[in-house]
């Protein structure tokens, strides 16, 4: 089995939770997924299966989409509800000091990761010195924030947000910020991941309609994976004959290639997808292959 199941992912489960399901489910250690969720967040969550593995690193959109729900009074330990109360403040803004605040979070940012997060110092989790009560001192890092929509406030004292942003982006952080810029308290207290890369919502499948995929057979499961292919939809397409075909299975090179020069995904004259190759200087090279060599 080969592909990328787009996983509606549950609250409460942790990413690597899903993948090791995924991996009963799928019959293949061979997994990998992209972008962590954390326990709390909902939504899209690409997992790789066999071959399609080796994409993981090769996608060309790193770029996520959230909808996400800032509440004000209060600041947590994890920066979101799930974590321990820190500091509670009164209220004393409102839909006004947001919408004047947005403007100023839309562009390059740099941002601290916070403690709870996976990013690594000197090797060690932040998430596990957080645990042991620890605060390590940690770089900004360059963000971008393409864009923030305000979605009205389904609570008092919330308010809910699309925030459209770079890879890396902690929504959690950015929420925190944007309460200070309104001189309040603020934490997370929801989060949906809508969109990762080129996969979206309209892509994603619940565990129960993965569960029952499982129930119905092999090919009910298969026919929820997306081509690897897909990840590549942005590159151009380049259609090649037999012998240039056999060319990139053996990774040698064909000269005086005639197109020109760039980056291509790669399909043979079946229309089956071969992998990946770039011509430079007229010669074309093979990048990476998804399919077998023969």
């Amino acid at each position: 089995m080969q592909g990328i199941l787009i996983v509606d992912k549950p609250a409460g489960w942790t990413s690597f939770d899903v993948v090791a399901k995924m991996r009963g489910v799928l019959g293949t250690r061979k997994l990998g997924h992209s972008g962590t969720l954390d326990p709390m967040a909902t939504g899209v969550l690409p997992v790789f299966c066999g071959g399609a593995s080796k994409a993981v690193d090769l996608q060309l959109d790193h770029d996520k989409t959230y909808r996400a729900v800032l509440r004000l009074g209060s600041r947590t330990d994890t920066g979101d509800v799930t974590g321990a109360v820190l500091e509670t403040r009164p209220v004393t803004a409102g839909e006004a000091e947001l919408l004047a605040a947005l403007p100023r979070f839309v562009g390059p940012q740099m941002q601290v990761p916070p403690m709870y997060s996976a990013v690594k110092v000197d090797g060690q989790p932040l998430y596990k010195a957080a645990r042991q009560g620890l605060t390590v001192e940690r770089k900004a890092r360059p963000i971008q924030i393409y864009g923030i929509r305000y979605e009205g406030s389904p609570a008092p004292g919330d308010y809910a947000l699309t925030v459209e942003c770079s890879k890396g982006t902690y929504i959690r952080t950015l929420l925190e910020d944007l309460a200070a810029a309104m001189g309040q308290l603020g934490t997370m207290s929801a989060l949906r991941r809508t969109r990762a890369g080129l996969f979206t919502e309209a892509d994603a499948h619940t565990m129960e309609e993965i569960l029952a995929a499982k129930q119905a057979g092999p090919d009910a499961l298969q026919a929820l994976l997306l081509p690897v292919e897909r990840v590549f939809d942005p590159l151009p397409l380049l259609t090649v004959e037999e012998r240039t075909a056999a060319h990139l299975y053996n990774g040698c090179p064909t000269s005086h290639y005639p197109a020109p020069d760039g980056r291509y995904r790669v399909r043979d004259g079946e229309g089956r997808f071969l992998g990946l190759a770039k011509i430079t200087g007229g010669v074309l090279r093979v990048e990476k292959l998804f399919v077998e060599r023969t």
